[in-house]
């Protein structure tokens, strides 16, 4: 396994519109309500994570594949739309930027991903670029939980979280957008947690 430490970007001191910090991450399914009764359980052994699509070279990742990727790690703050932030939170794991850089997508603009839950969201290609977009399997120093997502999850730090899917199955790139679960209701497709961009406008 390649490692190399990620030097995080600097960072806007204040928090984004309407946002107030608390110690830490929420737990789903314990400290907020999940969107199923119960969370997937899902083992190292039987995770996978597709990516397909319009890409050149679709790839599926077993765990063992995923830790030979070059490992990082990030510090980014975690905004969640209901309201409240946690700051400087230490994941570990892979950049999105090199899944993408794997697989070699096509002329496509997005991707959507799929989750053990039934959820769904979207995001552009170029809302994933940054150096702190990571499919993350590390928190703090441990093992991502169940509850907030683990084995893996993606982190979007600029976005609110429901874009940052927990329980990950599936990457696949598009040339064309889709809503999804939150996305289809009533919360913004776009997500821009510096605009507080929570609701969607065009309902």
């Amino acid at each position: 396994m390649f490692w190399r430490k990620k030097k995080t970007a600097e960072s806007r001191s204040e928090l984004p519109p309407d946002q107030a910090p608390i110690p830490g991450i929420l737990r789903w399914g314990i400290d907020h309500p999940g969107i199923t009764h119960s969370l997937p359980n899902i083992s190292r052994e039987n995770w996978s994570l597709v990516i397909d699509g319009e890409v050149e070279a679709p790839l599926t990742l077993r765990w063992k594949d995923f830790l030979a990727l070059p490992q990082v790690e990030v510090v980014s703050d975690f905004h969640c739309v209901e309201g409240w932030s946690v700051l400087k939170q230490r994941w570990e794991g892979v950049l999105f930027s090199t899944i993408q850089d794997r697989v070699k997508p096509k002329s496509v603009e997005f991707a959507w991903f799929e989750c053990s839950d039934g959820y769904t969201t979207s995001l552009p290609l170029k809302d994933l670029q940054g150096g702190d977009v990571i499919l993350a399997r590390r928190l703090n120093g441990e093992d991502l939980s169940q509850p907030l997502g683990g084995p893996m999850r993606l982190v979007v730090p600029q976005r609110y979280a429901y874009k940052s899917p927990m329980w990950l199955t599936r990457i696949t790139f598009s040339r064309r957008d889709k809503l999804g679960f939150w996305e289809r209701g009533y919360y913004s497709n776009t997500a821009d947690v510096w605009r507080n961009d929570r609701y969607r406008t065009d309902t």
